[in-house]
């Protein structure tokens, strides 16, 4: 989701606490459309506001860490630093609940008089803009300029009043929020609750009216005009509520992911998602740097993986088609049956039938039955025995090598479904040179020679605490697979895998620990771990098979991941990982 007025008004909150009277100690230009300010806090402390107005991802956060910049610096950097070096911020504003962050900077001109400029920080999606503006309310530059040819409603161009456009015409619901107000609002809508409450008040998103929805024990998609007097009351009761809460500074940061994944974010307690994992951060910085940087993370994973994914993709596709070929094939030779006990029969009666006919009846003596036997009447009869068993041995010979290409097909399809469950879980571009060199030495990919002394940072399998502080180890792909099991693991250790999905290795380091000294807790989270980095992620339950690391067996020459085992337990668990740490 984007950032709605709640988290800008929390994060408006935060920079009140963090830089107010700090002084802006360097200006920089990481990026085209980002700013970022250090500033000396007044308690000496060195604070970094980056600042982007990317369409995609545009935010606003603290960060500890410096970001590199061009050597020469862009011309509106440059402008930045030849009126605010060394100014000092004196307010930190947000117009009413607008995506909108007012930066006020009082600095010394050339002549060492006295002067106020803003920088303004519009977070409006495509719209967004980092807008630098006089005493005046002039705009003396933008990091994007606007012209009248793209927006007919406002011009940011350097010399133009600065304005904040207003096309929705929404109330402030931290000040214009009242009793008879929001039931007239309600009367009046012909919509569904969820969307009355977005687009009559600003800073509300979808996400934010759901979950005031929520609260209120409402069907946010049901229509306003279901509302009886009590649920209006309701709804209208978490609006007030929440409107103290935000008024009183008083926020929850947190982030809902999904498997991982982060979903949804606000600067205020998401109770609607008691199916998903929630999160909490100290600081709306700490949230939306997570945020994004997972975000971005997993996009550009997914991005340098596209190539990969479409190969693997395509192969299962092409190798799916080539088992239904062969399972018909092998179905085809069921029949093959049939011609051995026609053959049979055909020795065993045939000399009392007349040469010439076309067929003749006989008692199937392994079942009792009568049989017609069709005969080619160009044939002497004991020759249609021979025809028969022909065919047979044909059809046998078919449903064995049918058979062999079948196991093949379905191995491979296995080792490919692995392969694809490894994007799946990838996380950095390491683990993406992994599963290229496996696809490489398994024949998807031409191999082709690397650059001179050209090195990569290696990738290791996952690490987890159990809550018992048991080490738990994960495979992300399948060579982390063979290294995990065959040479991290010790024999004593416990190996988990999913029974029916592929799936990642999970190793259970035990140590000298006796088994009998090793909690069920542990075994069910190891267990656990290895349901979550399956195919089977998405399932209700998934059933593991786990055993002592020594009774795991590769075979020589098989595929990488590939291994065997003849005795095992098994368990049924849910791939729900929320209660492990993961080890960075």
């Amino acid at each position: 989701m984007a950032l709605d007025g709640i988290t800008v008004a929390a994060l408006t909150d935060e920079l009140n606490k963090e830089i107010i009277n700090g002084r802006l100690y360097k200006i920089a230009q990481p990026e085209d459309d980002e700013i970022l300010l250090t500033v000396k806090t007044t308690d000496g402390k060195t604070k970094r506001l980056l600042i982007s107005a990317g369409a995609s991802l545009p935010f606003m956060y603290l960060i500890e860490e410096n970001k590199p910049s061009p050597l020469t610096a862009p011309n509106f950097c440059m402008l930045l630093r030849k009126h605010l070096s060394n100014g000092r911020i004196t307010s930190i504003t947000q117009p009413g609940l607008e995506r909108i962050i007012r930066i006020e900077v009082e600095h010394l001109d050339e002549l060492g008089d006295l002067k106020k400029k803003t920088l303004v920080t519009e977070l409006m999606g495509k719209h967004s803009n980092i807008i630098f503006i006089d005493e005046n309310n002039k705009i003396i530059d933008s990091i994007k300029h606007i012209s009248s040819q793209v927006s007919s409603v406002r011009e940011v161009l350097p010399g133009r009043e600065y304005f904040i456009p207003n096309t929705e015409n929404k109330w402030d619901f931290l000040n214009e929020l009242d009793k008879p107000g929001f039931y007239a609002a309600v009367r009046k809508s012909a919509q569904s609750i969820i969307k009355m409450i977005y687009t009559t008040y600003t800073g509300i998103s979808p996400v934010i009216a759901s979950e005031l929805c929520f609260r209120a024990g409402l069907d946010a998609n049901a229509s306003t005009a279901s509302l009886e007097s009590g649920d209006i009351e309701a709804l209208f009761t978490e609006l007030f509520n929440l409107s103290e809460r935000i008024s009183a500074g008083k926020f929850t940061p947190n982030i809902i992911t999904d498997k991982g994944e982060p979903v949804e974010f606000a600067a205020v307690e998401l109770t609607q998602y008691s199916d998903l994992t929630k999160v909490e951060y100290p600081s709306v910085s700490t949230l939306l740097y997570n945020y994004y940087e997972q975000k971005n993370a997993i996009a550009r994973i997914r991005s340098r993986s596209a190539d990969i994914r479409k190969l693997v993709s395509n192969a299962i596709e092409r190798n799916a088609k080539k088992i239904d070929i062969q399972r018909k094939q092998l179905k085809d030779t069921d029949k093959k049956e049939k011609y051995r006990i026609y053959g049979e029969l055909i020795n065993t009666y045939g000399y009392s039938v007349e040469e010439g006919s076309s067929s003749f009846e006989a008692e199937n003596y392994y079942d009792g039955k009568k049989i017609t036997i069709p005969l080619d009447p160009t044939l002497p009869v004991m020759d249609n025995a021979k025809k028969y068993f022909d065919r047979y041995m044909k059809l046998k010979r078919t449903e064995e090598a049918a058979a062999s290409q079948l196991e093949e097909s379905l191995a491979e399809h296995n080792h490919l479904e692995s392969i694809q469950n490894s994007l799946d879980i990838a996380s950095c571009e390491e683990d993406l040179f992994q599963i290229r060199d496996e696809l490489v030495q398994c024949g998807y990919i031409k191999k082709h020679s690397g650059k001179k002394g050209e090195a990569r940072t290696k990738s290791n399998p996952l690490h987890y605490i159990s809550s018992d502080g048991f080490d738990i180890y994960v495979g992300k792909n399948n060579f982390q697979n063979d290294q995990l099991t065959f040479k991290l693991a010790n024999g004593n250790d416990w190996w988990f895998h999913s029974k029916s999905f592929p799936g990642s290795h999970v190793i259970l380091r035990v140590g000298k620990t006796a088994e009998k000294d090793i909690p069920d807790r542990a075994f069910n989270e190891a267990g656990a771990l290895a349901a979550y980095y399956s195919k089977g992620r998405d399932q209700a339950k998934v059933e593991i098979d786990y055993v002592i690391r020594k009774e795991v067996k590769k075979p020589a020459g098989s595929k990488p991941g590939f291994v065997v085992y003849y005795t095992n337990y098994s368990m049924s668990i849910a791939p729900d990982i929320s209660s492990l740490k993961l080890i960075e």
